[in-house]
């Protein structure tokens, strides 16, 4: 079970506490990697690779809104134009 954020919003240690939700999960995905055969190395470079291809998808995804938000208001401004 994941724990919740002490509380709503930003605080000083939302970071920290978030790390210590996630490092129980982390330890168990580590755990069964390593029962698989994987080393524990291989098991976080693997990780960090994810969370390298996870932000990249972000920012593609938000180039990729911002232009259908930039042709959707040329196409309603030149439909305002069309008498």
């Amino acid at each position: 079970m994941i724990s919740k954020p002490r509380r709503t919003g930003d605080y000083p240690d939302r970071e920290v506490d978030c790390q210590e939700a996630m490092e129980p999960g982390f330890q168990a995905i580590i755990d069964c990697m390593g029962e698989g055969g994987w080393t524990r190395e291989e098991a976080k470079r693997a990780l960090r690779r994810l969370i390298a291809a996870d932000n990249m998808t972000q920012k593609e995804n938000a180039k990729v809104e911002a232009e259908l938000a930039i042709a959707r208001a040329m196409i309603r401004a030149g439909n305002a134009l069309d008498p």
